[in-house]
């Protein structure tokens, strides 16, 4: 009798073993990122791992307000998180700064050896590794596209956040692709929901056509953009499909849903013993052309057939 209650308890600690423990850092707010959770879940699920049975998920949320990355990446440290996943380039950073011994699977928009990120693609080095989705590098092909949709287009704004660290970058080679153009491109900063309402009547003044830049606040007010774009009768170019789901004119980007479920894969590599160094970073190979018709109607516009053509979905 007393070994077997000897034994009880120590095959009850057994299986009581802890859980793995990510912790899901993101600069933006959880309304921002439903399709890429969606992914990553999904990719979870094709690991083996389900949130709650076998895994544990730390959430932690900037919303927007960056200078609050720091401390939400010491409390996943104190929490002894088995791996981070770090979604934008500024959490990124703030993760790398944090810890140089936890896993981090970081997604970013951006060159990660430009940002400092990784020593290289092939072989990331120290204990980062992840994803580049090429947000930053696509926004003047949305320009190009943006100018084919609307015809005779003679101006151009672009809605950037400055406290992005990617907002120079952008406005540089936005630009460029301007100039090469012949388009005229007026740059508007916005940094709060306040900031976003007051640009419109300029944007309709002096542009009449909107290229929303990638920013975590932007993912965040989608519905507040999409609303005033169509108020202003102002036709945009967003980064994702889910700005054009929402009631958006269109999008050029790659797959949220996709990109979150390679970011799983990369995590359950690790999780299963994996190290950073012997990950390469990532780039996606395909990405989406949306078009919402019904939007292009109610701001009067026809979608040309060579954009129709080459659409991956038209939503009417």
């Amino acid at each position: 009798m007393l070994t077997a209650l000897m034994i009880g308890p120590r095959a009850a600690r057994a299986q009581l073993k802890a859980m793995p423990v990510i912790g899901f850092l993101a600069g933006a707010s959880p309304g921002a990122f439903p399709p890429f959770v969606a992914g990553f879940y999904q990719g979870l699920s094709e690991a083996g791992y389900a949130e709650g049975q076998n895994l544990v998920i730390e959430y932690r949320w900037a919303e927007g307000r960056f200078d609050r990355l720091r401390a939400l990446v010491a409390d996943l440290v104190d929490r002894k998180v088995d791996v981070i996943l770090a979604v934008g380039g500024v959490s990124a950073l703030a993760a790398k700064a944090g810890t140089s011994t936890i896993p981090i699977v970081f997604v970013v928009g951006r060159d990660p050896v430009e940002f400092r990120l990784v020593d290289s693609l092939s072989r990331p080095g120290g204990n980062l590794t992840g994803f580049n989705d090429l947000l930053i590098e696509l926004t003047p092909k949305r320009l190009e596209l943006l100018s084919e949709l609307v015809s005779q287009v003679g101006a151009i704004a672009m809605l950037i956040n400055p406290t992005n660290s990617n907002a120079a970058r952008v406005t540089t080679d936005l630009q460029e692709a301007a100039r090469a153009k012949g388009v005229r491109l007026q740059i508007l900063k916005a940094s709060t929901e306040a900031e976003i309402d007051a640009a419109f009547p300029l944007i309709e003044q002096q542009a009449g056509t909107l290229l929303v830049g990638t920013d975590a606040l932007f993912q965040s007010r989608r519905e507040q953009l999409v609303a005033l774009t169509l108020r202003h009768k102002i036709p945009a170019i967003y980064e994702a499909r889910e700005f054009v789901e929402a009631g958006g004119l269109i999008s050029y980007g790659a797959s949220s849903a996709a990109v979150g479920r390679q970011a799983a894969d990369y995590v359950g590599r690790i999780l299963a013993g994996a190290k950073p160094v012997d990950l390469p970073v990532r780039q996606p190979t395909t990405f989406e052309l949306v078009v919402n018709l019904k939007t292009a109607k109610a701001l009067g516009l026809t979608v040309p057939p060579s954009i129709l053509a080459r659409a991956d979905e038209v939503i009417e």
